[in-house]
């Protein structure tokens, strides 16, 4: 299991005892594994998402509540978790609650807040300009206490907490001596294709039978290499820091993973006009990384043989306590 990072505290919700801890899976549960101690939760805390390898390997070991899954704006989905989170809250008293999101935090924490938990949103970091559209649901229900990990739009109910960002930096990597090996994740949102990177990345000449591709929904029949719809987390860290290049879409969980592996990734753009995501949050999400330098931000169509040599020439490294285990890191 990948260890986390203990960011600074730099709030006054409340921290300690029981918590219920509210998620998504992929990029939200991601940052609440991250961002989570800075309340201390003690261990009969309790995680509420859905089931997936990432959230089996993840929780391995917690005490977690499955959902079935919610999709992006899954108006039905939410109202459908209304009565499983106040069963939760029933049967079990809570300290605190919190959650960053998406679609599962506007089910569960007007929910908790009603109940009298002491309950807090954290806004992705990918959200430079203003909150999600879960945020601005959040933002009109009493007594849930709301938090952006960037200072700038702080104000108001909404106030700054420690960005899951600020561990990393990144520093030149040793070029390496022989070919080209590809690793290329494109995420595993349900219902929403990424051709335009695939296309990019066969255009550019450099994948071949080493290249391992995590294909999630753009299934393909004209790709060299090793094929996969979804790799466990295992398996998905082997293959990053085994790899000279990964190109990864520009998903906050996916770049967070990388990150810790030690990974200075391309981060190729999802875009709505595309038919590539529910919006185009994935543009905040490379502003990120580009003023970060944390990986090489890219919109898919745009990515080329030299955008991939120059990935090739960083790696990251933590700006203070490691999130993981040395031994499982890139080094070179």
């Amino acid at each position: 299991m990948v260890a986390t990072a203990v960011l600074p505290s730099a709030h006054t919700d409340a921290t300690g005892g029981k918590a219920l801890l509210v998620a998504s899976t992929g990029g939200h549960l991601n940052e609440l594994l991250r961002l989570t101690p800075t309340f201390e939760p003690g261990p009969d805390s309790l995680w509420v998402t859905f089931r997936t390898p990432q959230s089996e390997m993840l929780l391995e070991g917690r005490r977690v509540e499955y959902l079935p899954y919610i999709g992006p704006r899954d108006l039905r989905g939410t109202l459908r978790a209304i009565p499983q989170v106040r069963d939760l809250v029933r049967r079990e008293r809570f300290d605190l609650a919190v959650s960053t999101g998406a679609a599962i935090a506007v089910g569960a924490l007007p929910v908790t807040a009603a109940a009298g938990v002491p309950s807090t949103y954290i806004e992705s970091v990918c959200r430079l300009a203003g909150p999600s559209v879960t945020g601005r649901i959040l933002s009109c229900v009493p007594h849930v206490a709301l938090r952006t990990q960037h200072e700038s739009w702080a104000g108001g109910r909404w106030r700054p907490h420690p960005s899951v960002l600020d561990e990393y930096r990144s520093v030149p990597r040793e070029l390496p001596r022989t070919g080209r090996r590809l690793f290329i994740t494109l995420g595993t949102i349900r219902g929403y294709r990424f051709d335009s990177v695939v296309d990019a990345v066969l255009a550019s000449g450099l994948a071949d039978e080493s290249t391992v591709w995590q294909v999630g929904e753009t299934t393909r029949e004209d790709l060299p290499g090793r094929v996969v719809g979804q790799l466990t987390p295992d398996e998905f860290a082997r293959c990053a820091v085994d790899a000279d290049v990964v190109v990864a879409h520009a998903g906050v969980g996916t770049l967070l993973d990388l990150l810790a592996l030690g990974v200075y990734a391309v981060q190729a753009v999802r875009r709505a006009t595309r038919g590539e995501h529910v919006d185009d949050h994935q543009v905040q999400i490379a502003d990120l990384v580009r003023d970060h330098d944390l990986g090489v931000p890219v919109e898919g169509p745009h990515l080329t043989r030299g955008v991939l040599e120059h990935a090739a020439t960083r790696r990251v490294v933590p700006a203070r306590t490691p999130p993981i285990p040395q031994q499982l890191r890139r080094n070179a």
